[in-house]
């Protein structure tokens, strides 16, 4: 089943460039995405969830040369079955996990700059890493799961 999902956030950490057992880059990375409203109280009241993102090929050496903690992505990809597990208090937690079929970064130049990250544009896209072309194909066998 496809799951198609568009996420607009901010990392929450750096992304971890890595090679599986057949040299296929990947790297993941932690996306927050926040909405707010006012509650009935008048209140304003925020809900953050985490989305853990896995990025492959030369998308993710692009995320990883590019992207630090705090910058805002666009992240189009499809959801993969939650990770779930039990945390340091016994609480069963899940995580959200989403392959990236594309990613844009969304801070400007000046932002990037500013954050210290690299200025400069990728592949000749203004902000954009890669074209994800072979990213659709995925990586061969259960060697190559980044998590």
């Amino acid at each position: 089943m496809y799951q198609q999902i568009t996420l607009i956030g901010n990392l929450g950490r750096d992304p971890e460039l890595r090679y599986s057992a057949s040299g296929v880059a990947f790297t993941n990375f932690s996306v927050a995405t926040s909405r707010s409203w006012t509650g009935q109280d008048g209140q304003r009241q925020e809900k953050t969830v985490w989305f853990r993102v896995s990025v492959w090929d030369r998308q993710a050496e692009a995320c990883n040369q590019y992207l630090t903690k705090g910058q805002r992505v666009l992240v189009v990809g499809e959801m993969e079955e939650p990770y779930v597990f039990t945390d340091q208090e016994g609480n069963s937690r899940a995580s959200l996990q989403v392959r990236a079929r594309n990613v844009q970064f969304l801070n400007s130049r000046a932002e990037r700059e500013a954050m210290g990250v690299g200025g400069g544009q990728y592949g000749g896209q203004s902000g954009q890493a890669g074209d994800g072309s072979g990213l659709d194909q995925g990586p061969g066998g259960e060697e190559d799961i980044p998590f």
